[in-house]
């Protein structure tokens, strides 16, 4: 962990080589939010050397309640499509936030409490129903503005992971491209709706042993493709799923 002096050197004397030495820790972020000035040279080093991080940026420069918006749940077989909503409190900016794919089970759970702890969170979910009936793209969208709706307070901002708006939004809204690493606030919403649609599908296991829900979370796994074959597809299957549609047209062959 370096010290506040080599990033003081780092930062204001534009230091290329002690930024490669510091660009994959936390202490930088740490370190822009208490100065609120990153130079670009900074910027540069920092995504070029280490891992591209979530920073608050964007969301002092738009002002106002900015709430990060992502979802969780497209490629599954089974189980819902989640979607989280987050305003973060721009001086309670949990400690360890990042992309919830770079963060481990227990560091995901970790910020997830000091999440729900300082921020207005809300989740929302669009069924197995839902997804056959409308597609996939258009339940996870349905579920992101159940969650915006879902907040304490309206947001003046949103900022959607991914290249699409819900069509059902009527906020002002911004959609970025790989948010959950851009975002401090789409960061938090990544990690919120993982971790809630993880719980959902490890009590799904306890009613559908033998799928292997309590580790694939849904997902196309093999031992998850092996057990549809062996078990059948289960009410929380997504029938509209080309490996799950595949089953179902088969068992209708042979029963005919």
């Amino acid at each position: 962990m370096p010290p506040w002096s080599t990033l003081q050197r780092a930062v204001f004397g534009h230091r290329p080589f002690l930024l490669h030495r510091i660009a994959a820790t936390r202490d930088v972020c740490t370190f822009f939010q208490k100065v609120r000035f990153v130079p670009p040279a900074v910027v540069f080093w920092v995504r070029r050397n280490g891992q591209a991080v979530p920073d608050f940026e964007m969301e002092a420069r738009i002002g106002g309640r900015v709430a990060g918006v992502d979802e969780v749940g497209r490629g599954p077989l089974a189980g819902p499509v989640t979607a989280a909503a987050v305003i973060l409190d721009p001086g309670a900016i949990p400690e360890g936030l990042d992309d919830s794919k770079k963060l481990t089970a227990r560091k995901r759970e970790a910020v997830w409490g000091a999440i729900l702890a300082t921020a207005d969170v809300s989740v929302a979910h669009a069924t197995v129903h839902e997804i056959e009936e409308l597609n996939i793209l258009r339940a996870s969208h349905l579920a992101m503005e159940r969650a915006v709706a879902g907040l304490r307070e309206c947001p003046d901002h949103l900022l959607i992971d991914g290249t699409m708006l819900p069509r059902g939004l009527t906020l002002p809204a911004t959609p970025i491209v790989r948010g959950d690493a851009r975002s401090f606030s789409i960061a938090a919403a990544s990690i919120v709706a993982k971790i809630c649609r993880d719980r959902i599908m490890v009590d799904l296991a306890q009613q559908h042993p033998g799928y292997g829900w309590e580790t694939n979370m849904g997902y196309p796994s093999k031992s998850h493709r092996l057990a549809l074959e062996n078990l059948g597809v289960t009410p929380h299957h997504r029938r509209t799923f080309k490996p799950v549609h595949n089953i179902l047209y088969q068992e209708k062959i042979v029963s005919s």
